[in-house]
């Protein structure tokens, strides 16, 4: 049986997450030739504190994103 597994932040719309299980195991239906019940799909959801990237958490990496959106958006007094 293929199992098919992502990885990533967490979807909280119930509904994206049927249409993802459906999209991909049609997908996989039609590149193994096997029936859709022998297909396993599995979404392991992460927090960004739990995930490192380039040697920093996720989570620092956001925070500082945001920072620096925030000062972007902020409008100048003068």
């Amino acid at each position: 049986m293929p199992s098919i597994r992502f990885d990533g932040p967490r979807i909280e719309d119930l509904d994206k997450k049927r249409e993802l299980i459906k999209t991909v195991t049609d997908a996989a239906v039609k590149a193994y030739g096997l029936p859709k019940q022998n297909m396993i799909v599995v979404i392991q959801e992460n927090n960004p504190e739990n995930v490192g990237v380039g040697g920093e958490l996720l989570a620092d990496q956001c925070r500082a994103r945001a920072a620096v959106q925030t000062l972007i958006r902020k409008p100048k007094k003068g």
